[in-house]
């Protein structure tokens, strides 16, 4: 992949930080907000899994950390995010991209199915936006952005990741309405289907070769592709920018065509 040169769209010493930031579409929005001038907070689990995507960002001029972090822990989000300030200053970008899946029809699924898919999406949302919120609203300028899914209009097999991501839009409106006399906007992007590690862990799960899944999925999306993790990192870019000031509260459907 080829390196993105940094711009100036981000005012110099902004911060951001992105959870689930090891690969997939968390990835592409730490490296697509580094190349909008971003310092950048690489948060995941493993925190040697950030190395390629903190090394991605560096090779191209940007600055940006690698922290471990269970996002469900309040404990570990409160020293990660305070982590991410001194090194590279108060992040006044949020996304919310950390996820799991644990499919299964509901007289199958398991509480702790359940539980890990809320602890994650919902509750690991929940502590890094009020750790976050600290630095936006002190600046009066501040974003967030919840990474939903298309899952949450209803799926068979997911009843615990559709509750969540169901759950993830009411947090967003209700936070926008909270923190916009701040400055801070809140906004959240529901991806369809979208290349990554996870979706072909489904295709796994269902017994289906992933090219034929992508091949079989992109049939029944308008613009006759599925999508890519860049996809949603270029709608994170929107959202991120001062220009998007006016729009907050807002759900986005990155699915490649229309959705109830």
């Amino acid at each position: 992949m080829s390196e993105t040169p940094m711009t100036a769209a981000a005012p110099s010493g902004r911060v951001s930080i992105v959870t689930g930031a090891a690969r997939g579409i968390g990835a592409a929005v730490a490296r697509r907000l580094a190349s909008d001038g971003f310092a950048v907070g690489v948060l995941d689990l493993d925190e040697a899994a950030c190395a390629g995507t903190v090394g991605a960002i560096e090779a191209a001029g940007g600055r940006a950390v690698a922290v471990g972090v269970d996002v469900a822990d309040a404990d570990g989000v409160a020293a990660a995010v305070a982590r991410v300030a001194e090194t590279l200053g108060g992040p006044t970008v949020l996304v919310n991209n950390a996820g799991i899946t644990r499919d299964n029809l509901l007289f199958k699924m398991t509480e702790d199915d359940w539980d890990s898919v809320m602890n994650v999406h919902l509750r690991g949302s929940f502590l890094m936006s009020r750790a976050c919120q600290k630095y936006m609203t002190e600046a009066k300028w501040g974003r967030i952005v919840n990474l939903s899914s298309t899952s949450a209009l209803g799926n068979r097999g997911q009843a615990n990741y559709s509750a969540a991501k169901a759950g993830l839009q009411g947090f967003t409106k209700t936070l926008a309405i909270e923190l916009g006399k701040f400055g801070v906007t809140v906004n959240a992007i529901a991806p369809g289907f979208i290349q990554t590690d996870m979706t072909k862990a489904t295709a796994e799960r269902l017994g289906v070769p992933f090219e034929a899944f992508i091949e079989h999925s992109a049939k029944e999306i308008p613009v006759a592709r599925v999508g890519q993790p860049e996809d949603i990192a270029a709608t994170v870019s929107f959202f991120a920018r001062d220009e998007a000031g006016f729009v907050s509260g807002q759900v986005v459907y990155v699915a490649g065509g229309p959705k109830d």
